[in-house]
């Protein structure tokens, strides 16, 4: 073979080279969780005493409802949400939490873990009742309750207590979150799609007192004050009905300031 078939053998090899690193790197797609063609829907009924689920959908050779059952009794439920799934093979694992709000003494926090264990035709899914943790909150049969969440924490308060809690998931650890004074209690909390969570405190009414205090996805304080807000995300949305009413325009917040360097 000559020198000059050579060498032009050598520049067509690296112009591909050139182009393929110009060229940008396809991500890798994560696998698709064995539940994905799987629901579970959840009701409520015996004055919100009991909650009940059930596991429809379809795996890769069968369709239809695979397992159902039953949640309390409580109290009276204030607040239900699912943990983030765990993946192992064909086994999914979550959490399920409760607030039992319907005590004014005893407010609690119901921890379940759902397992599925998906095959080819049917999905066998077990609801266990992992733990039960006391929250220092005030509750009652007429208390309203808000939960949020992110990666690591919940948010739990009620509108009978001027301060929520903070629950971390991975060993169910309490905070008592800080308060405004005077006392002003929990309207509600909401999150945003990045592990942000605001606890809304007060009436949102012009005529009262309300605040603010906003936690970034590591459970920290992120700034508080004065004024009733709320975040939003794109899986659920925030229903009016579920907010304080307000007659005058809050006031707007702007400023920004040098971070202190550490």
């Amino acid at each position: 073979m000559s020198n000059i078939r050579n060498q032009s053998i050598l520049a067509a090899v690296m112009l591909c080279l050139a182009v393929s690193a110009t060229l940008p790197a396809r991500a890798e797609q994560p696998p698709t969780p064995p539940d994905a063609t799987l629901y579970t829907t959840y009701t409520l009924y015996s004055e919100f005493q009991t909650v009940t689920w059930s596991v429809c959908g379809s795996t890769q050779q069968s369709e239809g409802c695979y397992s159902n059952g039953s949640l309390g009794p409580f109290n009276e439920v204030g607040a239900l949400m699912e943990g983030n799934s765990s993946v192992v093979g064909n086994v999914v694992t979550r959490a399920i939490y409760v607030v039992d709000s319907g005590n004014a003494s005893d407010v609690l926090l119901y921890v379940y873990k759902k397992t599925d264990t998906v095959t080819a035709d049917f999905d066998s899914v077990t609801v266990t009742l992992v733990k039960t943790v006391i929250l220092p909150l005030t509750g009652g049969s007429s208390a309203i309750c808000s939960m949020g969440a992110n990666n690591l924490f919940l948010f739990i308060g009620t509108d009978q207590s001027p301060q929520a809690v903070r629950v971390q998931k991975s060993n169910l650890a309490i905070t008592q979150l800080g308060g405004f004074s005077p006392p002003i209690n929990v309207a509600a909390i909401t999150a945003d799609n990045y592990g942000y969570v605001t606890v809304t405190q007060g009436d949102f009414s012009g005529n009262g007192s309300s605040a603010s205090t906003v936690f970034g996805p590591d459970g920290s304080e992120q700034e508080d004050g004065g004024g009733a807000f709320f975040m939003l995300n794109t899986r659920t949305a925030v229903s009016s009905s579920t907010l304080p009413h307000s007659d005058n325009a809050p006031p707007q917040r702007l400023g920004v300031r040098p971070k202190v360097s550490n």
